[in-house]
């Protein structure tokens, strides 16, 4: 069974995860640069991050935000996915919400906190659930776009039995150049799930918990 990866793995970690079984791969379909913003007064605002990449490039570019609750001007971070909530530690801030997909987090939003004011600090292809949820309900949501997403489109001429993706640019990334005929197909998340069902029907199995231990859970399950 050959598996590939469409991110950058550590060789070892695959190598314990997948087992002698699996022959695993791994290939990189998108370039991240980080992009020069200058930082702004955050004040009245809370902030929302969809990927650790955003979380990077938002503290990259000296951005401070106010996390002392008893603050008049304190912001509230909302966040999507575990990573996101990990890079956010890493940098010594925490999290007031974090969901499992925007999706879910606009609903929240619209929800619970609809009075608030959105700062969305993302790449130039984020998804655009939130800008189009958002605004239509009179929410004021604003989106800054710190990182630069490049779909490098690479040609595969090697065979594979499953291909794992892990976001939407990813999927576009490959999909460009090379079918998903006849492969099983692993995702990270429903997201990203969605975005693979524009390019094929075959079945996708879909992790839970949009976790990289989920996915590998999950393709020892469906791989025996």
């Amino acid at each position: 069974m050959k598996i590939l990866f469409t991110k950058h793995l550590d060789t070892e970690l695959l190598s314990r995860e997948m087992g002698k079984h699996i022959s695993a791969e791994c290939i990189e379909v998108i370039a991240i640069k980080d992009l020069e913003v200058r930082a702004f007064d955050l004040k009245d605002h809370s902030l929302i991050f969809t990927s650790k990449n955003g979380v990077n490039a938002f503290f990259k570019n000296n951005f401070e935000p106010n996390e002392n609750f008893a603050s008049k001007n304190y912001n509230k971070i909302y966040c999507v996915g575990e990573k996101t909530k990990k890079e956010l530690r890493k940098n010594g801030f925490g999290t007031f919400k974090v969901m499992k997909n925007a999706e879910t987090l606009s609903k929240f939003i619209l929800e619970k906190c609809p009075q608030e004011k959105f700062i969305h600090f993302c790449g130039n292809l984020a998804i655009d659930v939130l800008d189009q949820e958002l605004p239509l309900q009179n929410i004021a949501y604003k989106k800054v776009t710190v990182y630069h997403t490049e779909e490098l489109n690479p040609m595969i001429h090697e065979k594979y039995h499953a291909i794992v993706f892990f976001s939407p640019s990813g999927v576009r990334s490959f999909a460009k150049n090379n079918s998903l005929v006849n492969m099983l197909l692993f995702s990270i998340g429903e997201t990203t799930s969605k975005e693979i069902r524009k390019f094929s029907s075959e079945k996708i199995f879909t992790s839970k918990a949009n976790t990289l231990a989920s996915v590998f859970e999950m393709i020892r399950k469906e791989i025996k």
